[in-house]
């Protein structure tokens, strides 16, 4: 592994670290080296600012000059509540630039590495570019495809079901594969289920693990109707953390909770289409589905899955259990995408199928 390769690395574990958390901006990471020693380091910070340039920049401080930094996507080249990280670094004396990515927002796309080569910057990009289109994800789906990067979980007994019958609530995987659904949690901007889950699971969706509790994803039902009543846990707890909901029809239901107005469907349900790119204009990146059957199935339907992390558990449950994805066999995922990891948590699988 070469020195460039090693440190890009770093700055992409970095990057990591902000998942879930940087609003309408990037989880970027940045790595600041002076003769092959580390200066400067940093990430994203919540709500999107300070970036990962400045954060690393102030570490680094007056040892910034001559020095290398590594970042996991193009400075920003745009004047916004903070000047252009493109512009900071060469007032810090950075020397040269090692990048992974190009920021394909049109505010930036080429113009912060412009602004280093014009300043007689050193600039490298595509350096571990397939790792940062991974970890960036979100944010490049949002800007390109207008819409959040979508990541499916689903649970399942050996012989593919989620529940022992209609409308039961089944714990099917050990405690493993829940604290890692409730890291996911703390990685994605948003969490999404149907208002079936809600009413059969009463779910809180947020992240329980320690130290994380403060990084519950945002929670988002679609409720076709504005049904959702007012006893369920997400609508008493809208207060600590938000609720947003998908609906046809406008109304008011509580404190904390946001009505999204949605186009509907020819059959009379939520678009998808439509709801998705009104949760990218709100700044959602990472989208995480996490129920029922038949949200599951009208997403892949629609093909608006990006990502499904399948946890398979030992338990046979038999043929009047109800079915993963509706009237879609669990097969239809081999077809539509590509298998890219497997895992074995405690005595739990995990299959991580992405778009091909």
């Amino acid at each position: 592994m070469t020195p460039d390769l090693r440190w890009m690395e770093y700055a992409l574990r970095l990057g990591r670290r902000a998942l879930g958390t940087t609003a309408e901006n990037p989880p970027v990471g940045c790595v600041i080296v002076w003769a092959g020693k580390l200066v400067g380091a940093g990430c994203t910070q919540p709500g999107g600012r300070p970036h990962a340039e400045t954060e690393a920049l102030a570490m680094a401080g007056t040892a910034a000059r001559g020095a290398t930094a590594y970042v996991t996507l193009e400075p920003c080249a745009h004047h916004g509540r903070t000047s252009p990280c493109a512009e900071a670094l060469v007032r810090a004396g950075i020397t040269r630039v090692v990048t992974a990515l190009e920021d394909p927002d049109p505010r930036v796309s080429g113009q912060g590495h412009a602004i280093l080569k014009d300043a007689g910057v050193l600039v490298q990009t595509g350096m571990a570019a397939e790792q940062a289109r991974h970890d960036l994800a979100g944010f490049l789906t949002r800007i390109t495809e207008k819409r959040p990067y979508v990541i499916l979980k689903i649970g399942v007994s050996a012989d593919g079901k989620i529940a022992t019958g209609p409308r039961q609530r089944t714990v099917i995987t050990g405690p493993q594969v829940k604290a890692r659904v409730h890291l996911m949690r703390a990685q994605s901007d948003a969490i999404l289920v149907g208002l079936s889950t809600v009413l059969i699971d009463d779910p809180d969706l947020s992240c329980r693990l320690p130290g994380l509790e403060k990084r519950s994803p945002i929670r988002i039902v679609a409720d076709t109707r504005l049904s959702i009543p007012p006893w369920v846990k997400l609508v008493r707890t809208a207060s600590e953390v938000p609720v947003w909901i998908l609906s046809t029809r406008k109304g008011y239901v509580g404190p904390g909770i946001t009505v999204i107005d949605c186009r509907q469907t020819s059959g009379g349900w939520v678009d998808f289409h439509d709801a998705f790119a009104q949760l990218a204009v709100r700044g959602v990146n990472r989208l995480m589905v996490e129920g029922g059957a038949h949200v599951a199935h009208s997403l892949l339907q629609a093909d608006l899955v990006d990502e499904v992390q399948l946890f398979q558990g030992i338990m046979v449950i038999g043929p009047q259990g109800t079915d993963a994805i509706a009237d879609m066999p669990l097969s239809h995922l081999d077809i539509r995408f590509k298998h890219s990891a497997k895992e074995t948590l405690g005595t739990d699988t995990l299959t991580v199928y992405e778009r091909r």
